[in-house]
């Protein structure tokens, strides 16, 4: 399974707070291991927007009482033309509709809806802009924590999990500040609201009203308690089911390639009847809410209506305030089952506040030097001094003692796990030596910005990295500011000039995500001319010519041998043709250099690294012990 697929939440096929069960439906939702704390400090990003949250505040109560004293004013109007038209029919002197007042009454209305509506959308619209800023801020200050996060925090984690609280928890927040927050708010006002209401009409029918509400609840609790465990269920299967589409998708060849279709598509009906199995439950069940919501409501209605229409014949109420307490009885029920809802919802966004918040806790690089080093002019000169690493007991690297000169190549071999890439990560300082040193020119690399330091290297690495732009945009990421005569030049050296030239838009060809438009080999020769074009004062080649062919690796060969002249170059091998020529051949084994010197004196003392030159060029065997 893929690292993003691992990543990622079960499920994920509904939209984030309106759970599968439709409206009314509860669903269980992701709970933070400390909600209060974790919601005082998700508030404090809040807190500069205090005055457009009271506007927000003072907007919603505006909005909520315009649209609440609607039904009164309305029932008024029904009053007066029901007390006409009996009058009328009893033959009362005088008895007549007035319409002029009932016209009024509508006129009046209309501006309340009106007005009610520009609150809110003047709510929503300062809602929106408070949610931006305050995501903006969050975002902000993710992106640079990720950049000031130590290597070792990558390397522990999968990029889907890094990508998840950096993209898809900090949109929740965003969604549940811009949304959310604002339908609570207005929910809790009409709620208040409606009661204040349905008192001033009638205590007695008010807690009629009320007294249909714990049993919807209980009605409510005991399918919820039932349709979870299907819920559940249903979200499981389905991050299965997507889990393993992706991984047909993206392995499709391999899978025709060994004939595996047919076990692919079992495996798929076998997950997907699992899936509609517990769907349907959950669905069945859950949808019994409504219905049981309506009926028990209905009840209610019909008590309501029983007893308003004693009391209108008792001359207690007028008529209109029957027909408006029924709509105010309408309007409880509905902010309610939101509200319940919503504090599901913030349940989820404090648990996905909580995951931002740790990653913006996590130790750090070691600060930058107070009065870091500049050097001009970069010889190249390196030198690791009783280096030692590891991490808590488990040394990878002990007592390391390596002196380079400018202008030499240092090849580095040994077998997986041996420290190689390991020594390189020290040196451009993705991570921090436990101790001893490591200097260039002189200088220890902790008096370098990091960024200045890493500037002095170029690097080419085995695994390639293009992005989605031009070939001429990826080579020139090489050098800021590049022209295209070097770009083309840099292409010329690395051998990429004729291959981009035979495509359809030569250097404009557009390269998609992975860039599957072109051959592995063809992405090396890119990066190849992309190093080529930085110009670096050191180079590290971590097998750069793995992926091309043994024509085009002779090629390479001869322009990185012109490229490395006068350059400290460290090239990691695991072909050992490839590095003959070195100035000096480091072999690392468990962490130690256990042999180095020259290519014939290494074969001369017929040592560990005698052993994998003589097994590559013997019985092809090579790779797999080399590295």
């Amino acid at each position: 399974m893929s690292e993003q697929q691992r990543s990622r939440p079960a499920g994920g096929g509904f939209g984030r707070g309106h759970g599968p069960g439709g409206p009314g439906m509860v669903m269980p939702g992701e709970k933070a291991k400390d909600f209060k704390g974790t919601l005082r400090r998700l508030l404090s990003y809040l807190r500069p927007h205090r005055g457009q949250i009271l506007a927000v505040i003072g907007m919603a109560v505006l909005s909520t009482i315009f649209s609440i004293v609607s039904p009164k004013i309305m029932g008024k109007a029904t009053t007066e033309l029901l007390n006409g038209i009996i009058g009328r029919m009893r033959g009362v002197p005088g008895a007549h509709i007035d319409f002029d007042y009932i016209w009024q009454i509508v006129m009046l209305l209309l501006g309340l809806y009106v007005i009610s509506s520009l609150f809110t959308y003047i709510m929503q619209l300062l809602m929106a802009g408070v949610a931006q800023k305050t995501v903006y801020d969050l975002r902000r200050d993710v992106n640079d924590k990720l950049g000031r996060l130590p290597l070792k925090y990558f390397d522990s984690r999968t990029n889907g999990e890094i990508l998840s609280r950096a993209v898809n928890d900090v949109d929740n927040i965003s969604t549940t500040l811009q949304q959310s927050l604002t339908q609570l708010i207005t929910s809790v006002l009409t709620i208040i609201g409606v009661i204040v209401m349905m008192l001033t009409i009638s205590p007695l029918l008010t807690l009629i009203a009320l007294v249909t509400l714990p049993v919807s609840f209980l009605a409510i609790k005991k399918i919820s308690g039932r349709s979870q465990g299907h819920f559940i269920g249903q979200q499981r299967n389905l991050g299965e089911l997507n889990g393993h589409v992706e991984e047909m998708y993206t392995g499709h060849r391999i899978i025709k390639a060994f004939g595996r279709e047919e076990k692919s598509i079992q495996k798929f009906d076998q997950i997907n009847d699992k899936l509609y199995d517990s769907a349907w439950k959950a669905q069945f069940i859950s949808g019994l809410i409504m219905p049981i919501m309506s009926f028990i409501g209905n009840l209610g209605y019909v008590l309501i209506s029983v007893i308003g229409g004693l009391l209108v014949t008792k001359r207690s109420m007028e008529i209109g305030d029957i027909q408006a307490f029924i709509q105010y009885v309408r309007q409880f029920t509905m902010p309610i089952t939101q509200t319940a809802n919503i504090a599901n919802i913030i349940q989820s966004t404090v648990a996905s506040a909580e995951r931002v918040f740790e990653l913006l806790d996590e130790e750090e690089e070691v600060p930058e030097a107070a009065k870091p080093v500049e050097l001009a002019d970069v010889r190249g000169d390196v030198a690791f001094e009783h280096v030692s690493f590891g991490y808590g007991e488990n040394m990878l690297i002990e007592d390391m003692n390596i002196d380079v000169k400018m202008g030499q190549t240092i090849a580095i071999v040994g077998p997986t796990g041996a420290g190689k890439t390991t020594l390189i990560n020290l040196l451009m300082r993705f991570y921090e030596v436990n101790e001893g040193r490591i200097t260039v020119d002189g200088v220890n690399i902790t008096d370098f910005k990091r960024g200045s330091l890493r500037n002095m290297f170029g690097m080419v690495l085995q695994d390639t990295w293009l992005f989605n732009g031009t070939i001429r945009d990826n080579i020139a990421y090489g050098r800021i500011g590049a022209t295209e005569e070097e770009v083309v030049a840099a292409a010329k050296t690395a051998h990429a000039d004729h291959f981009i030239r035979t495509l359809p838009d030569g250097y404009d060809t557009v390269l998609n995500e992975e860039a599957s438009n072109i051959s592995q080999g063809q992405k090396q020769l890119l990066t190849i001319a992309r190093a080529i074009l930085a110009d670096p004062s050191i180079l590290i080649l971590d097998e750069a010519t793995s992926s091309v062919d043994t024509r085009t690796e002779v090629l390479i060969q001869k322009a990185m041998n012109e490229l490395m002249k006068n350059r400290t170059s460290f090239v990691i091998a695991h072909r050992l043709s490839t590095i003959r020529d070195a100035s000096l051949i480091l072999v690392m084994n468990h962490g130690q250099v256990i042999e180095k010197g020259t290519h014939e004196e290494l074969l001369e003392k017929g040592g560990f690294y005698a052993d994998l030159y003589n097994s590559q060029f013997s019985n092809g065997a090579a790779q797999e012990i080399a590295g």
